[in-house]
């Protein structure tokens, strides 16, 4: 017999472990397929397509365009997919998210958007220092910068400029937060919210990220905290997802949310057993 959900990967991570490990606990058989060693022939008959990845599937890659990319071939054959592939588009993209949480009117930092490293300095001067530049696509804090004033900014945009990458030119510009020195990730299952931690950054490091060395700390979960996570993960299209957010002096507002995230650091934090509650939503799923 065939196994009706799949987990796919491009790297075997401690989360992928978890969940491989949660499957075999509560019994179901999770095929896993390593999509570095897998082809697909489009013109394939949608039931040999489904013999291969089930009728669901965990879609696990750390590749974004991998991931997306796999998504909507297996969507397009009636395999369910978690996260959905409107979701991982919106979350993949951090304008994208920004204006899907603006329009649910889930609060955000102060964001601006420029299309030249000559535009983006003009914008900078309208949003002030310390400002954040990120890149639309990416994960992990990877090539996040902190400008502390126009000197450190125009260097830095000119190096954007002469590495001919462009999703690198597009600038994507925020207010620096004065908040204390850690942020917060909560984790929706569905409409549930999971857990939340804080995340307190690594010496030396100014993000929090915990694939930076930063460490986690247990959350309470407010009733606040509960509706903003929700209200972002509805407006994104909900699903498994990481919603990141900072304690700004105006209240809480949400900068990041994460379509393929990493739980071990709020695992480690919290001691909830969030591998079991995604494959039982999985199977939640799958059952509709």
């Amino acid at each position: 017999m065939m196994s009706k959900i799949s987990l796919i990967y491009d790297r075997i991570r401690w989360e992928e472990k978890a969940l491989i490990d949660s499957s075999r606990n509560m019994g179901l058989d999770l095929r896993l397929i390593d999509l570095k060693d897998t082809y697909v022939d489009v013109l394939s008959d949608r039931n040999k397509i489904k013999e291969i990845f089930g009728e669901l599937s965990l879609q696990r890659c750390i590749s974004y365009f991998r991931g997306l990319h796999v998504t909507a071939l297996l969507e397009s054959c009636g395999i369910h997919i978690i996260n959905p592939f409107h979701v991982a588009l919106l979350c993949g993209n951090k304008l994208f998210t920004t204006l899907a949480l603006i329009k649910a009117k889930v609060p955000v930092p102060k964001t601006l958007i420029a299309f030249t490293d000559e535009s983006a300095l003009k914008a900078l001067d309208s949003l002030g220092y310390p400002a954040v530049l990120k890149p639309v696509i990416g994960s992990w804090g990877r090539l996040i910068a902190l400008l502390k004033d126009k000197d450190t900014a125009q260097a830095l945009l000119e190096t954007r400029e002469e590495m001919r990458d462009a999703l690198l030119q597009i600038y994507y510009l925020q207010e620096y937060v004065k908040r204390p020195p850690r942020d917060i990730r909560v984790l929706t299952v569905g409409d549930e919210v999971a857990a939340a931690a804080y995340r307190y950054s690594a010496n030396g490091d100014w993000r929090t990220n915990v694939a930076r060395g930063g460490r986690a700390e247990p959350c309470p979960l407010t009733s606040e905290l509960e509706e903003l996570a929700l209200k972002a993960s509805e407006a994104v299209g909900g699903g498994v997802l990481a919603v990141d957010c900072m304690e700004s002096p105006n209240g809480i507002v949400v900068h990041e949310v994460n379509s393929t995230p990493e739980f071990k650091g709020l695992y480690s934090a919290t001691g909830v057993d969030i591998p079991e509650k995604i494959i039982r939503y999985a199977i939640k799923v799958m059952k509709k």
